[in-house]
């Protein structure tokens, strides 16, 4: 999937979550979506190519990164924390909504359970 494309599918699968909001914290170059203030994905051109960067679980994240040339630590964000997608061979659509998902859930999973716009426990649990 090419990395233009990549962002617009991204930013299509956050903008269907419940709860979530485009925001542009960091001026015009970034695309920052939240839920309930709190960051889920950020995609920019700054490194010279599009990215979309994702939160994700520290053992899920190593085990990406060491299977695809094309997902990297998070672009300055912790790189324990936070994941890079590029576009290139094995970044598909599938592979995009479910790392996108998976962030979202993370973030949303942290907040205080007044707060959380879905149950993280079972969203999403009878598509997959």
């Amino acid at each position: 999937m090419h990395g233009s494309i990549m962002q617009t599918y991204a930013a299509e699968c956050a903008e269907e979550l419940p709860g979530a909001h485009l925001e542009h914290p960091f001026g015009p170059d970034w695309e920052v979506f939240t839920v309930r203030g709190k960051i889920f994905v950020l995609m920019t051109e700054v490194p010279g190519r599009p990215v979309v960067i994702l939160k994700a679980d520290p053992g899920d994240a190593q085990a990406l990164r060491e299977h695809n040339r094309h997902i990297t630590p998070g672009y300055h964000m912790n790189k324990r924390h936070w994941i890079t997608l590029e576009g290139g061979s094995g970044i598909d659509k599938e592979l995009v909504r479910e790392l996108v998902t998976d962030s979202y859930l993370l973030v949303v999973s942290r907040l205080p359970k007044v707060e959380q716009p879905v149950d993280p426990a079972t969203f999403g649990a009878g598509s997959r």
